[in-house]
């Protein structure tokens, strides 16, 4: 029997997770360095399922398959295409990082020296929701990978609620209170997406007779199994809305500026980076490939929630006063331009969406960390207190630029791809919306460079005068980062070769080609 290499990459966190939080009190640095050891060792297994994967080969690789529930038909199966494979590397590729910049998070409180924060709790979640959106990325069981995605809000409510962001005005009730609010928003939201797609699962198993997504798909294709009209329908709205709740989708998309800024910076890459993607990736698993009728059918309402998403979230980005709520607001937008490229049908926009979920990942990662330094410094999260920080920082501002460049597209950088790509195949099968979608880029320059203008330029403020520049910790955090989003943006060959011959399956599952350039038009 081969090596469970899939098993053990999600396995691997799961089981440090356990360690981590058993690790006594009193050994809180020795808890921080078996949770980095651990996403380290994660991250050695991503690489090594990246490396054994065969874009060419078949479409699902290093699959596993075992009887779990035999009477109703669910088994652990499990299974990578090069979607799911991009994905999962981003994740353990981002992990150790927010274990980095994490780092002192958890500590004992400096004005409450007799009280101590959980530190092993803290990464014992993270690496806790790392385990479930691998499994997540892999799982090719309905009930398995729903089971996950139900999951893992659990460790994240306790992040966002049992570990908020300590620059908070106001009084530390007033700071709790917030973060309550936001914890239990995020977990509202979110199960009653996951209680309709549990009985939109129920109803694809009363249909199928079980819960394999490769049977089912298979089935559909070759004719055996033949969904009515309405139930599909049915079925894929099930879906679609608890993976539009997690992408955040317009206008579900509320309870994400509340978790990303009452979070930790650290958390807040967590949220948007990591968990999140789980829902656009599930759009391109799922929906499309179950119900793929359907997704024809809701193409064009889904596309006006994407457009709504792109020019709402950059117009809401633009008006912030909260560094952190206009990360969590561009990130709105930007996840609407994925799910725009997921649905256009076009082979350009499902790449460019892919290559999107993981450049994304990459650039908000970066910005939200640095900006969390920044703000972990001042103690505020209000653009108005700050000014001048580069004259004092110049490191600091250096790479909050390049960060901020990044998300709004800038040509050389690893999110200028994505984009050009998603508003490609946008346009060659929807012109209209393509074009405007384009003015959430200009939106994108407007809040990003007026941003890092009242932060970083102009007079130096007297709380800022002050300001230590990026260590050695928090730069081992963010120099990779950067160099990563600048060689994807230069050459970005290596990601596009594994992430298109997923692409083409999934176009194959929808019966759909790419829509002929009009040459004639074009004279």
């Amino acid at each position: 029997m081969s090596f469970p290499l899939l098993t053990a990459t999600a396995a691997l966190p799961a089981i440090g997770a356990i360690a981590t939080a058993a690790v006594p009190a009193a050994r809180r640095t020795a808890a921080k360095w078996l949770a980095l050891l651990v996403s380290l060792a994660t991250l050695v297994l991503a690489v090594v399922v990246l490396v054994r994967f065969d874009p060419d080969g078949d479409r699902y690789q290093l699959t596993e398959s075992h009887a779990w529930i035999k009477d109703f038909g669910v088994r652990y199966e499990l299974g990578v295409d090069g979607i799911a494979v991009a994905l999962i590397a981003l994740t353990a590729l981002l992990i150790p990082f927010v274990i980095l910049a994490g780092w002192h998070d958890a500590d004992p409180l400096e004005t409450h020296s007799s009280r101590w924060r959980p530190t092993q709790g803290f990464f014992a979640l993270i690496l806790g929701v790392e385990a479930m959106v691998i499994i997540s990325f892999e799982a090719t069981d309905v009930f398995l990978f729903y089971i996950f995605f139900e999951a893992m809000l659990i460790p994240m409510y306790f992040l966002i609620g049992g570990f908020g962001d300590r620059a908070h005005a106001g009084s530390d009730e007033h700071a709790a209170a917030q973060r309550s609010y936001a914890a239990v928003k995020f977990l509202l939201y979110n199960l009653a997406g996951g209680l309709i797609m549990l009985a939109a699962v129920i109803g694809l198993y009363v249909v199928a007779g079980n819960f394999s997504l490769q049977e089912i798909a298979e089935a559909r294709a070759n004719g055996s199994l033949d969904m009515a009209t309405n139930t599909e329908r049915w079925l894929f709205l099930g879906f679609f809305f608890a993976f539009a709740v997690k992408a955040p989708l317009w206008p579900l998309h509320t309870w994400l500026p509340n978790a990303m800024g009452e979070a930790t910076a650290p958390v807040a890459v967590l949220i948007t980076a990591v968990v999140d993607k789980v829902g656009t990736f599930a759009m391109l698993r799922f929906c499309l490939q179950l119900f793929p009728e359907a997704s024809k059918w809701a193409t064009p309402a889904i596309l006006v929630l994407a457009l709504i998403s792109i020019i709402y979230g950059a117009l809401l980005a633009v008006g912030q006063r909260d560094i952190k709520r206009l990360v969590a607001y561009a990130s709105i937008s930007h996840f609407g331009f994925i799910i725009m490229g997921i649905f256009a049908m076009t082979s350009q926009g499902q790449s460019g969406a892919t290559l999107y979920m993981v450049n994304h990942g990459i650039s908000t990662a970066a910005l939200m960390l640095v900006a969390g330094f920044l703000i972990s410094r001042r103690g505020s999260r209000l653009i108005a207190d700050y000014g001048g920080v580069q004259k004092v920082a110049p490191v600091l501002a250096g790479t909050f630029l390049i960060g901020s460049l990044a998300t709004l597209s800038l040509p050389g950088l690893a999110p200028f791809v994505s984009e050009f790509l998603v508003l490609v195949g946008t346009f060659a099968r929807y012109p209209v919306i393509g074009i405007i979608a384009t003015f959430g880029i200009v939106l994108a320059a407007l809040y990003t460079l007026v941003l890092y203008q009242r932060t970083m330029t102009g007079p130096v403020k007297p709380e800022v005068s002050a300001m230590p520049d990026l260590r050695v910790r928090e730069l081992a955090v963010v120099a990779p980062l950067i160099a990563l989003l600048i060689f994807l943006g230069v050459y970005p060959k290596p990601l596009t070769d594994i992430v298109n011959p997923a692409v083409k399956q999934t176009m194959s599952d929808v019966h759909k080609k790419d829509p002929k350039p009009d040459v004639e038009a074009a004279k």
